[in-house]
């Protein structure tokens, strides 16, 4: 995190003065793939405003800049400039020198780049051979060289700028220039915001106090927000960023999202609000208005579940605007429903071929589930949510039809044995024999001829009486929220293979969502038709009408949706 200091924006051309680059960092080392893509992104700038990594300076005695962050950017920026003063634009300027402390004769060196000089060190050889790119980028042009190096120019004086971020005298410059580069992290939005914030805070009254007050403040809505279930409520992310405030500070900039957003946008469109007190009141009281939520059973598990199946923090956060909580509630019992957009009878006739939607579908029952119990502290684990794979998967797979490998073959045929023995109702004598038929396959080389008797009785045999054809097997009754698993063995399993697992799963601790765990322990079913070991019909249709009774408040009438 940088110190409170002077901040502002400069257009490269307008950057002045004599820089000093001291010795407690590397020297020059960018290469050909960095020279280009500077060059690159001035020109596809075409003129528009575009901001380059910030440069960090402390001012000398003797009226230099020490260069603390972005010497490779600068220099590169001067031998761009020296190149098109010395071939195209000879009336161009070159408003500042670059001194290496490590280096005698650096800043002369600059200005001749000889050749055979070059090879006297490290630091002169990849300076002449970014100089060299330079050249060779612009010869690329050909007859059109002079109108591209006069666009470029122009667009380094008009478009292209800097954020210059000059440290207070106090700050220890390896100090700062170490948390600068630590992982090689850039400043960020978020550091630039404070930066100002606390030099603001500075100046009004209260003084140094105010800014210390400002500063703590941060810092908490920053512990905040770096609370594991809480961000992953906020973002549907399981890590966050390097400055978790950042969230809300890019919410109250508005604009584009991801890799659209440009850079230092949320610095550049706060920045003139900055300075008045409101500004840092709106911060405040956006954390206050999102622990609110964390902290209310119903909306934690509204909102989480409107973030996980990917709305935006920020459209959440103006549906809040201008209302209540009740009727932001209600806002959101809108926003789920018309995500789901279906009908009774469209969720029961979902199938494994819409995925995206059955997935949506369970999820909503799952969190629920959890919401409703409204006498417990359980809360459903966004935070889990966010950081697994999961996927829908038949709680009874009707075959292992997509099996086509011996280790396969294998794996499934011990996950069923192993449900086979435990299975004492079965006829024991033909329950014994196949047990010992499984043991000779195992044992030998297994084929597609050897595996496919043994994978049909036992398929029978662990499946109930009733079973399901192929449109029951895909239909939504047969589905569940499992942790994605690349063992297809385990994937394509009977119902008491997958049961074992879970529970399996479950006493090691794995985070099982509520209903899935409920649909392998048989919550769901009568008790006058349990059958421990089996999914059956009766299993399939007590599940979806739980699904259809959890789901039910935020689904579409018929009439109004026909």
């Amino acid at each position: 995190m940088i110190d409170s200091g002077l901040l502002k924006t400069l257009s490269v051309g307008d950057i002045t003065g004599d820089f000093y680059v001291p010795s407690y960092q590397r020297g020059y080392r960018w290469g050909e793939q960095e020279v280009l893509q500077l060059l690159d992104d001035i020109r596809e700038s075409n003129g528009a405003t575009y901001y380059l990594q910030p440069l960090v300076v402390k001012a000398r005695i003797d009226g230099s800049w020490e260069l603390v962050d972005g010497q490779q950017r600068l220099t590169t920026l001067y031998l761009i400039f020296l190149y098109l003063k010395r071939t195209q634009l000879p009336s161009a300027d070159i408003n500042y020198s670059l001194t290496y402390e490590t280096r005698d004769g650096s800043k002369a060196y600059l200005e001749r780049l000889d050749e055979a000089e070059a090879r006297t060190n490290i630091d002169f050889f990849h300076i002449f051979n970014a100089y060299k790119c330079i050249e060779r980028w612009f010869a690329g042009f050909e007859h059109r060289t002079t109108h591209e190096a006069t666009r470029l120019y122009g667009y380094l004086f008009d478009g292209v700028k800097v954020l210059w971020y000059e440290a207070p005298p106090e700050v220890d410059s390896r100090d700062l220039f170490t948390r600068l580069n630590v992982g090689r992290i850039p400043l960020t939005d978020a550091e630039l915001v404070k930066a100002q914030l606390l030099s603001h805070g500075q100046d009004i009254g209260g003084g140094t106090n105010r800014a210390l007050e400002i500063a703590a403040h941060w810092d908490l809505i920053e512990r905040d927000l770096r609370v594991p279930e809480l961000w992953s409520f906020l973002t549907g992310q399981p890590d966050g960023e390097a400055t978790h405030i950042s969230l809300l500070l890019d919410t109250l900039a508005g604009g584009p999202r991801g890799r659209e957003r440009p850079l230092f946008h949320t610095f550049e469109t706060l920045r003139p609000t900055i300075d008045a007190d409101e500004f840092w009141r709106r911060v405040v009281d956006l954390h206050s208005l999102v622990l609110g939520w964390y902290d209310d059973r119903d909306l934690y598990h509204k909102v989480g579940y409107l973030i996980a199946v990917g709305q935006s923090f920020g459209s959440l956060i103006a549906l809040a605007e201008g209302k209540g909580r009740s009727a932001f509630e209600a806002a959101l019992d809108q926003r789920i429903r018309a995500h789901i957009g279906l009908t009774r009878s469209e969720v029961a006739d979902l199938t494994y071929s819409n995925r995206p939607k059955a997935s949506d579908v369970l999820l909503l029952m799952n969190v629920e589930t959890i919401r409703k119990m409204q006498n417990s502290s359980e809360l459903y684990s966004f935070r889990a949510h966010a950081a697994g794979t999961w996927s829908l998967e038949h709680i009874h797979a009707q075959n292992a039809e997509p099996l086509n490998r011996a280790e396969q073959w294998k794996a499934w045929l011990e996950y069923h044995r192993e449900a086979l023995a435990g299975l004492t109702e079965a006829d024991e004598p033909n329950r014994a024999a196949l047990l010992a038929r499984i043991d000779d396959a195992l044992q030998g080389k297994l084929t597609q001829q050897t595996f496919s008797p043994l994978e049909q009785e036992l398929t029978r045999i662990l499946s109930p009486g009733d079973q399901p054809d192929d449109y029951q097997t895909h239909s939504i009754g047969n589905l569940a929220l499992l942790g994605h698993s690349d063992n297809a063995a385990l994937n394509n399993s009977v119902f008491e293979v997958k049961r074992r697992e879970i529970i399996r799963l479950d006493k090691a601790g794995s985070y099982i969502p509520a209903c899935t765990r409920n649909v392998f322990l048989k919550y769901y079913t009568s008790t006058g038709n349990q059958q421990l070991h089996f999914w059956s019909a009766a299993d399939r249709e007590a599940y979806l009408e739980e699904i259809l009774a959890t789901v039910g408040p935020y689904l579409q009438e018929e009439e109004a949706h026909a």
